[in-house]
């Protein structure tokens, strides 16, 4: 199967088995677990701790940022350290965007929570129904795992969602440019865009890229609008 292919069979597989038998939340907060642990193991820049084919190390440019912010040094870390057996969760049904985000931060700019969330949703529910040739095709289970991971990269998890279905649809060489785009952009290479999904238009990528912005943009907000509410009450 080409790589294509075999990513819509898992997609329709994922579906059939959803309807068949659901996971119960030990099984989905394990797999959270396993797949919050992993996250920590992939590098930027195409080095990682799994085997993978190829390596982008050769083409990272160590880009000067200081001309865009007050402080070079500030920039993402990791949200805990690599062997810690009880990595920190911020559990999403405890404080979600559309529940309590959304209604603080209009709050403290008024209107701004509408324009937010507007962007959000047209970024998650942009889709063509299209995969490369193929078309009338729903890519919803997609969407959401992209999306997820990120959160996921975050500490950030939804108590009903199964992230067995990340590692089914994100290979692992999607994983190093999912976080090298959304931690480290500037080390991004066209090497790296060029590398995943192969048959994919460019349209189709470019909405990756919108669909990770938006997620690590509503992660950023959730950690600091959580830290205000706590602070006010």
């Amino acid at each position: 199967l080409s790589e294509l292919e075999a990513l819509m069979e898992r997609m329709k597989r994922l579906q059939e088995d959803k309807e068949d038998e659901e996971a119960s939340q030990e099984e989905m907060a394990t797999r959270f677990e396993k797949e919050k642990k992993e996250s920590l193991l992939v590098i930027s820049g195409g080095i990682c701790a799994f085997p993978v084919k190829f390596s982008f190390d050769d083409e990272i440019v160590s880009t000067d940022v200081s001309r865009y912010v007050e402080d070079p040094g500030f920039g993402y870390k990791d949200f805990a350290r690599r062997g810690e057996d009880h990595l920190p969760t911020f559990r999403a049904q405890d404080y979600t965007w559309e529940n309590h985000g959304f209604s603080l931060v209009n709050r403290l700019y008024s209107d701004i929570g509408h324009l937010l969330d507007e962007k959000f949703r047209m970024v998650y529910n942009l889709t063509y129904n299209t995969m490369a040739t193929h078309e009338d095709v729903d890519t919803t289970t997609l969407r959401r795992a992209l999306f997820n991971y990120v959160h996921c990269m975050y500490g950030i998890r939804y108590d009903d969602y199964d992230y067995g279905e990340v590692n089914q649809l994100l290979e692992r060489s999607l994983k190093v440019y999912i976080k090298t785009v959304t931690c480290y952009p500037e080390r991004t290479t066209k090497r790296m865009y060029d590398s995943y999904w192969r048959q994919f238009k460019h349209s189709e990528k470019v909405h990756v890229n919108l669909l990770l912005m938006e997620a690590r943009m509503q992660a950023e907000l959730l950690y600091a609008l959580r830290a205000i509410t706590r602070h006010l009450t």
